[in-house]
């Protein structure tokens, strides 16, 4: 016989997905199987799997040692774990009981796209492993998780729940939007004024692109999602502007798309981008990846307006110092070798 007590962080779901978060390899039907016979039970009573769980509840498993191990799968030691989330360096920008914010370098995942992949997450797993601020034993029924995502090559702010209700009320807000999210981005061409950008995102998986138009039919019946974007526009120079992004709505590859649609890519993108004006950009000022930052978090509605920002990496730094340069160069009338003279698109 054994049982387990119920922790904060697993209260809240269902008796039957916890029962196969803890014994991961046993058939959905061995365990209600077992349910029905009394063999797992609830607070020492007979449930049957839809049942919320509360902390303190008692789950008692009336199951030989063998049968138990067997179905739990083999629950990997310390040292695998601490292996499997590595400790690294991290710039956190934010923590409390409940969640750890990050400034998540370009060129990380924020989750793993397939098996073999280290990403934010693991990272984030592995700081809370090496302080003891979640042990191996409630790994196995409970994991933190990041609650936004970030390109791989877009740096900045990264939330992670690191308890069931951190992520719960991050998500939350996020999905409810009284988050506010703000990035920066360095654009191609001169950006005139602030502007507000409705439309719909269209995406085609043969590619991984998203496209976007003014209407939700396109005529060729691929789905579509409503997306907002705004931007203030923060500094001019020769041929590039600095906008500060308020992302409304939060779709695949929102703002790159949407920034392209309207004639000012991101420099530095490779999907979305102009590939002569992101080659001059590389080799004058070494921008090797999407100038994208997200750059603050803020909750309007707070009594204080907190917020919460994140500084500017370095290579975002330098292209702006070039683009500052090459702008001071001109108006002095300098014979400085700018960006190249690639023709400029509209539309996608």
């Amino acid at each position: 016989m054994k049982t387990f007590r119920i922790k904060e962080n697993e209260a809240g779901q269902r008796l039957d997905k916890y029962l196969k978060k803890l014994l991961k390899e046993a058939p959905p039907a061995f365990l209600y199987k077992m349910l029905r016979k009394k063999n797992i039970v609830l607070n020492q009573k007979k449930a049957n799997g839809t049942e919320k769980l509360t902390t303190g509840d008692a789950v008692t498993f009336y199951l030989s040692d063998d049968t138990f191990l067997k179905f739990q799968g083999g629950q990997p030691s310390e040292k695998t774990l601490l292996t499997q989330y590595p400790e690294h360096p991290l710039d956190v920008v934010y923590e409390d009981a409940d969640c750890l914010i990050i400034n998540k370098p370009a060129g990380l995942l924020s989750q793993k796209a397939k098996s073999g992949d280290v990403s934010a997450n693991e990272y984030i797993i592995g700081y809370l492993l090496h302080r003891n601020r979640i042990t191996p034993e409630e790994l196995a029924t409970f994991k933190p998780s990041v609650c936004n995502r970030l390109d791989r090559n877009t740096s900045g702010l990264l939330i992670a729940g690191t308890t069931l209700r951190g992520l719960q009320e991050w998500s939350e807000a996020l999905k409810s939007r009284s988050l506010e999210k703000y990035y920066m981005a360095l654009v191609n061409g001169v950006v005139e004024q602030d502007g507000h950008l409705k439309g719909y995102l269209h995406k085609n998986p043969s590619d991984n692109r998203v496209y976007i138009s003014e209407t939700a039919n396109t005529g060729d019946g691929s789905e579509s999602s409503y997306i907002e974007t705004s931007y203030e526009v923060l500094e001019q120079y020769r041929d590039a502007s600095l906008l500060k992004i308020h992302l409304i709505t939060g779709r695949t590859h929102q703002i790159r798309a949407h920034l392209s649609f309207i004639g000012h890519p991101i420099i530095g993108d490779p999907k979305y981008g102009i590939p002569e004006i992101n080659r001059s950009w590389k080799k004058k000022a070494g921008v090797s990846r999407q100038m994208l930052h997200a750059y603050q978090l803020s909750f309007p509605d707070h009594p204080e307006k907190r917020s919460i920002t994140a500084e500017l990496p370095e290579d975002f730094q330098r292209a702006l110092q070039y683009a500052k340069a090459a702008s001071t160069a001109k108006h002095k009338g300098e014979d400085h070798a700018y960006l190249s003279d690639a023709p400029r698109r509209n539309r996608l």
